[in-house]
């Protein structure tokens, strides 16, 4: 592939303005279109890495507009690492449930996250990506994303909307380490912190899977390469899968359920999480069993054999 004046790398990597004043205008236009409007979620106004680090967690899978009331609730009742760390994990998976979050593991990580935080860093929070990487449940997006948004000490995040920014806009191939070196190259020294928020909101505003360049004002049409060639194809981005009706949904309405009732027969839980239980039927004993083993698994709660051979379900606290 050739353009005029861009420049390839090894073979496999986008084309990119190749003079520096062109890097920079790019820099410069992404970061003044974002600071001049933006969407103003809440976590967007602190560099509190325990509020940042609850906003990334709740935000995986779940829509933004359900996670900022939850997320707002959530620090009301946990304003710290230390509070949440005194907490009842069985209140905390309760919360999570009750606000339809998406898997309840999240919570008992983020749980045993506040307890690392206060016993093994004395209630300092760690601020590199490495370092939040060895809090549980945090992996890499999530600890390079907390280390930019409350450190400014990050490096380029890589997420599904940024993949479809930099492959439009640069024609990066649908590549991991593609994608990895190009943002890495884009990204001004040192600016982790608005240069990660600027790039996810322009994916999330502009370049959605319907692009919206015009009418959002997108500050890449000057170089973007779908603009100037109108192919806006760009890799799959997997829709989320329905709440409603699902696994997740199910599983949480065995948490909420046993936490009002502690401990249940199976014939007992089953037709209070779905009107068409059936012990024997296509939603029944077989299916309810492996929901709850899937729970016990992620440990939270307990399957055991009642005085009558009947499997019960319990709450772990």
């Amino acid at each position: 592939m050739t353009q005029e004046g861009v420049e390839i790398d090894d073979g496999d990597a986008p084309a990119l303005p190749t003079a520096p004043d062109e890097r920079d205008a790019i820099r410069t236009a992404l970061v003044e279109w974002y600071e001049a409007d933006h969407r103003d979620f809440p976590w967007r106004r602190t560099e509190d890495p325990y509020e940042i680090l609850v906003s990334e967690v709740m935000s995986q899978q779940t829509q933004l507009d359900r996670v900022v009331p939850a997320w707002e609730a959530f620090l009301d009742r946990w304003p710290a690492p230390a509070d949440l760390a005194a907490a009842e994990r069985g209140d905390v998976v309760g919360f999570w449930s009750s606000h339809s979050l998406g898997y309840n593991n999240r919570a008992k990580y983020l749980h045993e996250a506040a307890t690392q935080i206060v016993e093994d860093y004395d209630g300092e929070f760690p601020r590199t990506p490495d370092e939040l990487s060895e809090l549980m449940g945090v992996g890499p997006y999530t600890a390079n994303a907390v280390a930019s948004f409350a450190f400014n000490n990050g490096e380029a995040v890589v997420d599904t909307n940024v993949k479809r920014v930099l492959h439009r806009a640069f024609d990066v191939p649908d590549d991991d380490d593609a994608f990895e070196r190009v943002a890495s190259l884009v990204m001004p020294d040192g600016e982790s912190r608005v240069w990660n928020n600027a790039i996810m909101e322009l994916g999330g505003v502009a370049c959605g899977k319907t692009p919206d360049c015009d009418t959002a004002g997108c500050p890449w049409r000057e170089w973007c390469h779908a603009y100037e060639s109108g192919d806006f194809t760009a890799p799959d981005v997997p829709e989320q899968p329905s709440f409603e009706g699902s696994r997740r949904q199910f599983r949480g309405r065995v948490i909420s359920t046993l936490k009002e009732f502690d401990e249940l027969a199976l014939d007992d839980l089953g037709p209070r999480i779905r009107v068409d239980y059936a012990p024997n039927g296509e939603y029944g004993r077989e299916w309810l069993t492996g929901l709850v083993e899937d729970l016990a698994d992620d440990d939270l709660v307990t399957v055991d054999e009642d005085d009558d051979g009947a499997t019960v379900a319990k709450l772990r606290r």
